[in-house]
């Protein structure tokens, strides 16, 4: 089942992961998973969450992550939030309409954007160009 939606979601989606996105978010799922408390494997599936809003399938791992860890600390409100946003995460990538920046907690709202952390921002081509660069490029006056 997990090969079959894999397949259905990869070939909905039209761009793959730029590998520096693909280690960055791997890398906070492997901190996640190693981390020693909740708060700190909480933070680190926010990031990967953030991190695989664009892309169909990392977005649905990223809810899936978060749907073990709610089990686990035995949230029942997590945990139902995390099987909603599991059924949509693929398609909300796919057609682009996902909140920016949600951290995908049940907290935070279905569709509500938030501000991106500034490395984030960074690293998913999102950070405004500062005025110097604009300027060397010619396009500030």
């Amino acid at each position: 089942m997990t090969n079959l939606l894999r397949t259905c979601i990869t070939a909905c989606t039209p761009k793959a992961m730029p590998a520096a996105v693909r280690t960055a978010f791997e890398a906070e799922l492997r901190r996640a998973r190693d981390a020693p408390d909740t708060d700190t494997m909480w933070d680190a599936l926010e990031r990967a969450h953030i991190i695989s809003q664009a892309w169909a399938w990392p977005h649905t791992r990223a809810h899936w992550h978060m749907f073990r860890l709610a089990v686990r600390c035995r949230d029942r409100a997590e945990t139902v939030g995390q099987v909603v946003r599991i059924l949509v995460a693929g398609a909300g990538s796919v057609t682009g309409r996902v909140p920016y920046g949600n951290t995908g907690r049940t907290a935070a709202g279905l569709r509500t954007p938030m501000p991106l952390p500034e490395d984030l921002l960074v690293l998913l081509g999102r950070a405004p160009a500062r005025p110097a660069d604009a300027q060397a490029l010619g396009t500030v006056s």
